[in-house]
């Protein structure tokens, strides 16, 4: 795991098995994302059985096979879904791409884990809101940037215990390494990425939903840019929204593919909650000058000033969570309302963003 390169980060914890060893089988799919190491590192430390693993580049499975050595890798993504065996395929396929897979998954009667964004169009959630209606299968995302974050699954929990009072604000910052030349093609193919907000720009409206209980919101404002990257006329380089949510909460994010190639870690995430009796802010991936140092809670209220170390304190719970909702047919990982609603609001954003850049 490496924190400088992010195409690639894929965090890893301490073993928190839900069940026991082959209780368990899922699949990997699809290797087009690198967050897809950090999808079967979360189900396999939660108890996960990894059983096969398939994609159009062997090579790609390499690393896997090797850490998952009871892994077999198969030539075609049928295999996965003809066997009953398996419980959830996990995939990180191109971002336009992902929803037929899905679809395949869960007409196949098995439930789905992909990597953010799991759509690029809003026909494409509407095709899944059905297909999940009728097969009665999960649909679900792997939002890294909460689920996945030590820091801000902690900042989630004390602002549900209530350490800042009610929610008045959410500002999120998601600066990224761009490291173009280690980039494919599709990548800078707008069809294919659907664009920054509703790319990465997701990650923030999930937390957006997260950290304010919001169930709706309304986007006021997006716009996104292409300001140093004029050889991929496609790309955007720059984003930012803002929106009101129905717990009357504001909110906003701005998102770039800025992070400068002096930084120590792939992006200097932030993530600052204002609340009625306090503030916290959380510093996920770095702190400036300070290789060692990363995961940390700045909170402020009528108890005091505090800094907090997040690290080893929380794990990853989302994995096991999400396993046992699938054994269980719960949803305590994850409405399946909540992962939709993220992705159907990023997606609004970026086509109002899209309406004004072309105006």
């Amino acid at each position: 795991m490496s924190v400088k390169d992010g195409h690639n980060y894929a965090p890893e914890g301490k073993p928190q098995p839900v069940v026991k060893p082959g209780e368990f089988v899922f699949a990997a799919a699809y290797f087009d994302h690198g967050h897809i190491y950090g999808q079967i590192n979360g189900l396999a430390e939660a108890g996960g059985t990894l059983k096969y693993v398939y994609d159009a580049d062997p090579s790609r499975c390499a690393q896997t096979l090797q850490k998952h050595p009871g892994a077999k890798l198969v030539d075609s993504f049928e295999t996965i879904l003809n066997d009953p065996a398996v419980k959830l395929v996990t995939t990180a396929a191109i971002p336009n791409e992902r929803c037929g897979i899905g679809l395949r998954v869960l007409n196949a009667g098995k439930d789905y884990f992909t990597d953010k964004c799991p759509f690029t169009a809003l026909e494409q959630l509407a095709e899944a809101r059905k297909a999940v209606q009728q097969t009665k299968r999960k649909y679900m995302v792997y939002y890294s940037e909460r689920l996945h974050v030590e820091s801000a699954w902690l900042a989630g929990n004390l602002v549900r215990e209530g350490a800042v009072g009610r929610v008045l604000q959410v500002l999120l910052l998601a600066p990224h390494r761009l490291s173009k030349d280690k980039r494919p093609a599709w990548f800078f193919d707008k069809a294919k990425y659907g664009g920054i907000i509703t790319d990465i720009g997701s990650h923030q409206f999930e937390q957006f939903l997260a950290f304010t209980g919001a169930k709706a919101a309304k986007v006021n404002f997006a716009r996104v840019d292409n300001f140093g990257n004029a050889d991929k006329p496609e790309f955007e380089d720059f984003g930012e929204a803002l929106l009101t949510t129905d717990t009357g909460a504001s909110c906003y994010c701005r998102l770039d593919w800025f992070t400068s190639d002096g930084s120590h870690a792939w992006g200097d995430g932030r993530l600052f909650v204002l609340g009625t009796e306090g503030m916290l802010e959380v510093r996920k991936y770095m702190e400036i000058g300070d290789p060692e140092k990363r995961d940390h809670i700045y909170l402020v209220n009528g108890q005091g000033e505090q800094i907090i170390d997040a690290r080893g304190k929380t794990g990853f719970p989302f994995f096991g969570q999400l396993i046992l909702d699938v054994i269980n047919r719960t949803e305590k990982a994850m409405t399946q309302e909540h992962a939709f609603l993220a992705a159907e609001l990023s997606m609004q954003a970026q086509k109002m963003a899209d309406a004004q850049r072309a105006r």
